[in-house]
């Protein structure tokens, strides 16, 4: 009997752990890493720092490169360790506990200066990854500095005050006192903003525009992909992000765990290359369950940013025809101002329309929306159906998890949009025929990063006629869609078929 030892990297083992704060496969370091000029592995002088570490795994395979490419210039082994430690490696860890670990895995001793550290130059504990405890800049309930709630993260000193170093001042130069050429990393994506449930307001986007302040030469991190559309605190750093031409790559995966296994991220991830001297459009990689799709194009051509760079020609078909959009027709939430928890009335002259049935409403207690109250309504959920609008396991969406038609004198709650109102059944029939359409529901997948469709999701879907019907065919050939675009759209989204 042959027996094989098989001895796992702890920091692939870690990178399996569920958290806000996502360890990373030491395999995508390697893919990030990648991205890089490889004449920096081979340049004494280039100076690294990752300004969120939490593994010290992206230290650690720079450590592996910059060994191999300097060694034709510093042969002895400890030299060449002495130097890429104590003067081209640099960290700033998380939390106290993660600047351990980060030690640990890098110096392979939890002290710079200890025993066991494979760098014999250090003469203090922390080497070059360091932590300092912060506290947070409270103002109004929030910090001034990263959102924090004061009610959540208003603790006592013998808590994690996740008051993380890099985002937690004015000059981040300020920490090593020097300037660097590489800035890498995979910060924390959120933080609890003290609203209803598991309200989190996102974080990572601070991290980068801090890291940009530094203006290295080049920057690289792994971040939500929610970005793209925006949203909560990220409309001004999409803006910014799109119309930056120093991003020179973008590698996205609509499905987190094809990069993250066993890590579920609504949206998806991406990381970036952005380069201080490059001006120009953007290598766009996009990766669904291993497929990859590729575009040179601008960030900034449409208002969200377009992951599926085979969508790109469909969607400027589309818009070449200059006609009014869905997202003009379609009700913000709260169609008639009740609330998710809204319920049917004791006794009522119309209908309420809410998550499990009917039931009768005064017509009195509705304030907004009385104006569509007595016509034909298309209701759909405001949640999609899509898992955290991921595609499922063959690549599709179906998009929508619900379309209904109410009939005049039905209302409904804020479980639902009104995607249009009319005076006839026919014309409610056919858009809810057209929204049916893949060609429909692939217009709309465009915005989906996250579990809700919003009323901006609407925004490249032309109105037609609904005194017509839409069939799918008359729609491919008005848009003068080719054979591949249309099988771009059939192999994105799934049949409806009743």
């Amino acid at each position: 009997m042959i027996q094989t030892n098989y001895n796992p990297d702890v920091l692939s083992c870690l990178a399996n752990l569920s958290n806000d704060e996502v360890f990373t496969p030491p395999n995508l370091v390697n893919n990030i890493l990648d991205l890089l000029p490889a004449e920096l592995w081979r340049n004494p002088n280039a100076k690294f720092l990752d300004p969120v570490s939490k593994s010290g795994v992206f230290l650690r395979e720079m450590a592996k490169r910059l060994m191999m490419g300097l060694e034709p210039q510093i042969p002895d082994r400890q030299k060449r360790i002495n130097h890429i430690f104590k003067n081209q490696l640099y960290g700033i860890a998380i939390t106290e506990l993660t600047s351990l670990l980060s030690r640990r895995s890098v110096y392979c001793s939890k002290t710079a200066n200890g025993k066991y550290s494979i760098c014999e130059t250090f003469d203090n504990e922390q080497g070059n990854i360091r932590y300092e405890r912060m506290q947070h800049a409270w103002q109004n309930g929030k910090c001034t500095f990263c959102g924090a709630s004061q009610e959540v993260y208003d603790r006592d000193d013998a808590l994690e005050t996740y008051a993380y170093n890099f985002i937690h001042t004015d000059n981040p130069e300020k920490i090593f006192n020097m300037k660097f050429d590489v800035i890498v990393g995979n910060p924390p994506y959120q933080l609890s903003d003290g609203g209803f449930g598991k309200s989190a307001a996102p974080l990572y986007h601070k991290f980068v525009l801090q890291a940009t302040k530094l203006n290295p030469k080049y920057l690289t991190m792994i971040i939500p992909s929610r970005w793209f559309a925006g949203g909560k605190g990220l409309d001004d750093f999409r803006k910014e992000m799109l119309n930056d031409s120093r991003i020179k790559k973008i590698v996205d995966f609509e499905n987190a765990g094809d990069c993250f296994p066993g890590v579920d991220i609504a949206g998806g991830i991406c990381y970036f290359l952005w380069e201080k001297d490059y001006k120009g459009d953007c290598n766009v990689v996009n990766v669904v369950n291993g497929k990859e799709t590729h575009s040179i194009r601008a960030l900034n051509e449409f208002s969200t940013f377009i992951r599926n760079s085979e969508a790109v020609p469909i969607i400027r078909k589309v818009l070449a025809h200059n006609e009014a959009k869905m997202s003009t027709m379609v009700s913000s939430r709260k169609p008639f101002g009740i609330p998710t928890n809204g319920r049917p009335q004791k006794s009522g002259d119309i209908i309420l329309r809410w998550q499990n049935g009917e039931g009768p409403y005064k017509r009195n207690d509705v304030t907004i929306g009385t104006e569509i109250i007595d016509k034909w309504k298309v209701i759909t959920s405001y949640v999609g159906f899509d898992h955290a609008g991921n595609p499922g396991k063959d690549g599709k969406r179906k998009v929508f998890s619900k379309i209904d038609i109410l009939p005049p004198g039905t209302i409904c709650t804020e479980t639902y949009l009104v995607v249009g109102a009319f005076k006839t059944e026919k014309e409610a029939n056919n858009l809810r025929n057209y929204m049916k359409t893949r060609f429909f529901r692939f217009l709309v997948s465009q915005f989906m990063y996250s579990h809700h469709i919003t009323k901006d999701s609407y925004q490249f879907v032309p109105i037609q006629n609904f005194n017509e019907e839409c069939p799918e065919n008359k729609l491919y050939e008005k848009y003068g869609l080719t054979s591949d675009e249309i099988g771009t759209i059939e192999n994105t989204i799934r049949s409806i078929n009743n």
